[in-house]
C-alpha cells in the first residue's frame, strides 16, 4: 500500500476537523456508513468529484450520489421537493434510502449526466456528525467499479489504498447492503434499486393520513 493514504479511527479526537480540511482542499476520503464503506469528496468541487471517477475507474454515465447530515440541507442539492417526497423524507430518513430528485442547477455538472441526483441521510451518528463539519459530500461505494463493496477499512485499503487521502476506520459497516434507491423525480415514486428499505415500508407512508 502507498504511504499517502492515512488511516485514522472514526473515534479519534479531532478526526472530523482533519477530514473536513482534506475535503475542503479537494481531497477524497473513505468512511463507513450504515450500509457499506463509501468514498467521498465535496459535492461542490468539480475537480474533487472527478477524482472519485478516476479512483474507482467509474463510468461518467453513473452519477455520484450525495450524502447530507439532515433534510435541512436538501435545498443546497435539489430543487424544492413535493409533498409526497417530504413525507418520505420525514418518515424514512435517516436511513438506507437514497432518493433520486431533480438536481440543483448550481451543482457541478460531472455529478450526473442527467438532471437528477441521488441524495441520502445515513443512519450513522458519527457519519452525520462528520457531514455537519464537512458539508454535503458526493459519495459512492469505496470499491473499484465492478468489484465487491467494501465492508471494512481493510477492504478499502485492499482496493483503493494509495489512491485516496484518508480512510476513517469505524469497524465493519453494519448494513452490509447498498441502500434502496427510490426515484422521486416524477409524479409517482418508483423503486430504482431494491435494498434494505422495502417498497412495503415506503407504501405505508402513502397510507398515512
Amino acid at each position: 500500500m502507498d504511504n499517502k493514504t492515512e488511516i485514522l479511527s472514526l473515534n479519534d479526537p479531532g478526526v472530523f476537523r482533519q477530514a473536513a480540511a482534506i475535503i475542503q482542499a479537494g481531497g477524497v476520503i473513505a468512511f463507513p456508513t450504515d450500509t457499506v464503506y463509501g468514498i467521498g469528496a465535496s459535492a461542490f468541487n468539480e475537480t474533487a468529484i472527478e477524482k472519485i471517477y478516476q479512483v474507482k475507474k467509474r463510468s461518467h454515465l453513473k452519477a455520484i450520489p450525495i450524502l447530507i447530515s439532515d433534510a435541512n440541507e436538501l435545498s443546497q442539492i435539489v430543487t424544492p421537493i413535493n409533498p409526497i417526497t417530504y413525507k418520505i423524507v420525514t418518515n424514512l430518513w435517516p436511513g438506507a434510502l437514497t432518493l433520486i430528485l431533480p438536481i440543483h442547477p448550481n451543482l457541478p455538472g460531472n455529478l450526473s449526466e442527467k438532471d437528477t441526483i441521488g441524495v441520502r441521510v445515513p443512519d450513522h451518528d458519527l457519519v452525520r456528525e462528520l457531514l455537519r463539519v464537512t458539508g454535503p459530500i458526493a459519495a459512492t461505494s469505496a470499491n473499484l467499479s465492478g468489484k465487491p463493496s467494501a465492508l471494512t477499512a481493510e477492504d478499502v485499503i485492499h482496493q483503493l489504498g494509495g489512491s485516496i487521502d484518508l480512510i476513517l476506520n469505524g469497524g465493519p459497516a453494519p448494513g452490509g447492503m447498498a441502500s434502496t434507491v427510490l426515484d422521486c423525480s416524477g409524479e409517482e415514486p418508483a423503486i430504482f434499486r431494491e435494498g434494505p428499505v422495502s417498497w412495503e415500508q415506503i407504501a405505508l407512508i402513502f397510507k398515512q393520513s
